[in-house]
This record gives C-alpha cells, sequence and structure tokens, in this order.
C-alpha cells in the first residue's frame, strides 16, 4: 500500500483518455473532489488537481484536510483505489494525468524522472530545502542531480503485536530466529495464528522477502539484486525462499484471498499473535486500542548483519510533465512540506511520521516515537522491494511470483528459474 535502492539513507532522522488509462482510475476511485480552500487569496492560481492513491479513509481524510488551508488555488482531488493507481502509474503519466500526484521516493521516482514523465521541482527545493535532512533531499533526487520528489510521510515496517495479549501470555520479542520461531510454535499451542499475514493485493509479502533477504545477505546484496545485478537462481536467494518455507506453517492461511487491512483486523480482534507490516497498520485499530500496539523489528539471522536494515518508505508529491498548471502545482508542493501540513497528517494518522524536521513531534503518540527511534538507529533503509527496483519488474514478475509462492511453498527452484529469466528481459 505500499505500499519502496542505489541510495541509502542512513540515520534518516539525523538531521480514460487516449490510453483508456486515466478514465479507469476515475472509475475506480472517488472522481474529482474539489478541497475547500479559504481566504480573498483563493484561486488566485487556477486550480490545481491531485492524482491521489491516499484510498483508505485516514489517508484520504488527511490529504483533503490538509489541502483545506492551501489558499492559492483550488484544488480537485481524483483519489483511486491505492493498488489500481501504482500498477497503472506508467500508462496514467504517459495519458492524461493531474497536475500533482502522489508517489514514492528513491528509485521510483528517479525511474520516471528519467523517463521525461516528471517535473523539476528543484526550485521548489531551493525554498523547502532547510526544512529536510540531506537523506531526505538525496531520496528525492532524480539521476541528473536535480529533484522531482517532496517527501511528506514516511513510516517503518516492524513486526507488530498487542502488549495486553504478549503480556497476558508472558510473550517476549525475538532476537533471533530461532527465538522467533519458538515465539510461533508457543503462539500456536496457545490457540492464536502466529503471525498475520495477507497478499491478496500482491505487495505484502514483498516486505517479508525484503527483511529475510537483508537479514540473511546484508542490504548491499539485496540492493543490487533489485538492481537487476544479482541472479535469483543464486543459493544466497534460494536461502531467502527456503527461511520462508520454514516459517510458512505459522503464517495466517488462505493468504491470497485476504486484504491487509483484514489481517490487519485479525491482530486487533486478538486473532492472530504478530504481523510484519508497515506502521500504517496503526488506521486498522479503534482509536481506543492503538496504546495497545507495540513492535520489535525482526529479529537477527546472520550475525554479519544483525539487524542493522529495515524498510521505511517515502511518501510524497511529484508534478506530472504534462501538468496544465505548474505554478500553482509548485505551490501546493511547497504547502505540503510545510510542518503545518504534515502536523496535520500525523496527527490524523497514527501510523505515519512526518519527514519536515520542523514538524512538531511533541505531539506523537507512543508507538510513533518508537517508530521514529527504530529509524534512526537504522544503518541501512530500503524503500521496500516494489519501491527499489523498476516498476514493470515488481509488477508483471515479483507479484505473481511471490503469490506463486505463497500458494506452493515448495517450489522454489523452478520459480527462481523462472524470476531469473523473466528479469534478464527486463533489465538489459
Amino acid at each position: 500500500m505500499d505500499q519502496r535502492l542505489p541510495i541509502s539513507r542512513r540515520n534518516l532522522l539525523l538531521g480514460a483518455a487516449a490510453l483508456g488509462v486515466p478514465a479507469a482510475l476515475v472509475g475506480c476511485g472517488s472522481g474529482d473532489t474539489p478541497a475547500p480552500t479559504g481566504g480573498r487569496s483563493a484561486g488566485n492560481l487556477g486550480t490545481v488537481t491531485i492524482g491521489s492513491n491516499a484510498s483508505d479513509e485516514i489517508p484520504k481524510k488527511s490529504l483533503e484536510s490538509q489541502v483545506k488551508a492551501f489558499t492559492q488555488a483550488t484544488v480537485k482531488i481524483n483519489t483511486v483505489d491505492h493498488n489500481t493507481f501504482q500498477e497503472n502509474i506508467n500508462r496514467y503519466l504517459r495519458g492524461t494525468p493531474e497536475d500533482v500526484f502522489t508517489w514514492f521516493a528513491g528509485y521510483r521516482m528517479q525511474f520516471f524522472a528519467a523517463q521525461g514523465l516528471a517535473t523539476d521541482v528543484s526550485d521548489v527545493w531551493r525554498e523547502i530545502g532547510v526544512d529536510y535532512t540531506q537523506a531526505f533531499k538525496d531520496q528525492s533526487t532524480g539521476t541528473d542531480g536535480k529533484q522531482y520528489f517532496v517527501p511528506a510521510t514516511y513510516y517503518p515496517w516492524a513486526v507488530f503485536y498487542r502488549k495486553s495479549v504478549w503480556q497476558e501470555k508472558g510473550y517476549q520479542p525475538p532476537a533471533t530466529l530461532d527465538e522467533f520461531t519458538a515465539l510461533a510454535k508457543k503462539m500456536k499451542a496457545d490457540g492464536l495464528i502466529p503471525i498475520a499475514f495477507a497478499d491478496k493485493d500482491g505487495w505484502p509479502a514483498m516486505g517479508t522477502f525484503d527483511i529475510l533477504n537483508m537479514r540473511i545477505n546484508g542490504y548491499d546484496f539485496h540492493v543490487s539484486l533489485m538492481g537487476g545485478k544479482e541472479s535469483w537462481t543464486d543459493p544466497k536467494v534460494k536461502q531467502v525462499f527456503d527461511t520462508w518455507r520454514g516459517l510458512m506453517e505459522y503464517h495466517q492461511p488462505a493468504a491470497l484471498g485476504r486484504t491487509w487491512q483484514e489481517a490487519a483486523q485479525s491482530l486487533a480482534q486478538k486473532k492472530t499473535g504478530m504481523y510484519l507490516l508497515g506502521m500504517f497498520v496503526a488506521q486498522q485499530f479503534p482509536e481506543a486500542d492503538r496504546a495497545d500496539i507495540d513492535f520489535f523489528t525482526f529479529p537477527e539471522i546472520n550475525p554479519a548483519y544483525g539487524t542493522d536494515s529495515i524498510d521505511a518508505p517515502i511518501d510524497g508529491y511529484m508534478i506530472s510533465a504534462k501538468a496544465k498548471n505548474v505554478d500553482g502545482a509548485k505551490a501546493l508542493l511547497k504547502h505540503l512540506a510545510q510542518a503545518s501540513s504534515q502536523n496535520i497528517a500525523t496527527k490524523l494518522d497514527p501510523g505515519t511520521l512526518a519527514a519536515s524536521s520542523k514538524a512538531d513531534t511533541s505531539g506523537y503518540s507512543a508507538l510513533q516515537k518508537r517508530g521514529a527511534e527504530l529509524v534512526s538507529k537504522a544503518t541501512h533503509i530500503a524503500q521496500f522491494l516494489d519501491r527499489d527496483t523498476r516498476p514493470d519488474f515488481a509488477s508483471t514478475v515479483m507479484i505473481p511470483s511471490l503469490q506463486s509462492f505463497v500458494s506452493k511453498p515448495g517450489e522454489i527452484d523452478s520459480l527462481l528459474a523462472s524470476i531469473e529469466k523473466q528479469k534478464a528481459n527486463i533489465f538489459r
């Protein structure tokens, strides 16, 4: 629901139409929703349109609330189902896109910028840059050295659980894979499904692959594999899938028919013991229960790498190359980059952290404070599999491949051979 690299973010906190897709996207979304603006200057820059993947209730409300405070133009938001937006982004940007669109930092931003599908916003960065660390700027910079992205929020991936359940059962966060497996066995004996799991939309399983690969083979190998520079038939990759297969008996069954929201709700309902997901898992908990959420980083597998790497994707905004109102779009990006806008986001959405260094973190929940601490201590931070590699490889190869593995975890060799063959045709 992401929702992710050639760029490392060490210590982040330290510092249709013709092609049919735009019409299809409108059909899947809520349509053009005017976001109310106020003040005498409203509308001076005309109308700005946003193509938004913030389709879940809380993120959708968050964006609408931030835009309400923008007085320089009238804003219309076209909200599209998150997964549909992501899978159609390439054709969408080549068709008739909105002025501004929600997107992701790092490789996926660079990919479209390099194809001339995004507008250079380096002039925006000359005004907002003081509010961001160099690491965030790096993740917003294309291969040509220009900026094409404005970060808004980010969130770490970890293993989430309900404190009350763990206290009742006497569970402790595991430090190693053996301890993790032993904990899962204990949960199973106690009548819980140990690991909540869902992959109906194709991307959630990517997070499990990411963390296992980084724990077993390290961040550098993971980034190189995502960049098409390593073989998927390498024994190192097979070890990842072998390890994953050994954990499958503890996963929530029938994952391909379940959304991440449904899996998160099973955790909230105390039917499952833990869930590897982004911090946005909190969106599926009743507000009264959010203080009961805690997490641990996935445990060590290979002592050479320990727990030095995590996924912590950055979400934000870009301007399409075909934007009709570039001036209005840039003004909107400056507004969304302000600490005041991001404060709205982190207050409304318990699963996000603000990218701006000037954002007010005093109101962070205990969960948000723990999330910020986890990211600040990580040596290496990946953006997530479908953000760290080519979008065509992620969508056409990795989604069906991982779903195939989830369905038939015993057929690893043939699966990896197939991935490698397809990779060779894409990474040329």
